[in-house]
């Protein structure tokens, strides 16, 4: 009994060591798709940046081309 009771926990031992072990490199391959996806993302960041100041700066001089035909009248 003792035996099978220590072959058992081995068998047990090895499945969860070559689940971690799989784990391991799947998560290593992905490394570089997520560098990829981290450089995309920080691109699109960029832009929606610059749209954001394009945006901002139309709604300034919106403001200020009011603010001028305001005091105008």
């Amino acid at each position: 009994m003792n035996g099978s009771l220590v072959f058992v926990l081995m068998l047990v031992t090895i499945v969860m060591v070559a689940q971690i072990v799989r784990t391991w490199i799947e998560k290593k391959d992905q490394l570089p798709n997520g560098q990829d996806d981290l450089e995309d993302t920080l691109r699109q960041i960029e832009r929606l940046e610059e749209r954001v100041r394009v945006l901002e700066r139309i709604i300034t001089e919106n403001r200020f081309d009011l603010k001028n035909e305001i005091d105008s009248l």
